[in-house]
């Protein structure tokens, strides 16, 4: 009989990530795709600049080709999946996140959805979604009589 170090931090670990896993799962009804989740939940900014609107999503280690982006009914989807590496070996700890993942964001009225720009580099997926000429601040000059 061999003895093992009993790690109590480590189990209550694991415990509040399965809990985490099965309440996001939870929420989605199979029949409506609206609240649809993932696995993890890649991080993402969204800035806006004078011309256009700018998300930036952090997808390590995730393929290009195994990214998805849409737009439909005004609400831009990011759809994607990290694949595991497979290996028969033993682990002591996996940290790093693996499986599917789905942000979607509503989309301001006045976006040109149609001349959206795309950029993958370095596991950072860079949309650019412009604005359509109305939003753009005019300056109008009044002239006093």
């Amino acid at each position: 009989m061999s003895l093992a170090i009993w790690d109590p931090f480590r189990e209550m670990e694991e415990l509040v990530d399965r809990y985490n896993r099965s309440a996001r799962r939870s929420l989605v009804k199979h029949d409506d795709k609206t609240f649809e989740v993932g696995d993890w939940m890649p991080s993402v900014d969204i800035s806006e600049t004078e011309n256009a609107f700018v998300v930036k999503a952090e997808l390590p280690g995730v393929d290009k080709d195994a990214v998805n982006v849409k737009i439909e009914n005004g609400i831009l989807t990011i759809r994607g999946e990290k694949k595991a590496e497979i290996e028969d070996q033993k682990n002591h700890r996996i940290e790093c996140t693996y499986g599917s993942f789905v942000r979607s964001f509503t989309l301001p009225q006045t976006t040109k959805s149609d001349s959206i720009e795309a950029e993958y580099k370095n596991g950072i997926l860079n949309l650019t979604i412009p604005k359509s000429e109305e939003i753009k601040p005019k300056e109008i000059e009044v002239k006093i009589k």
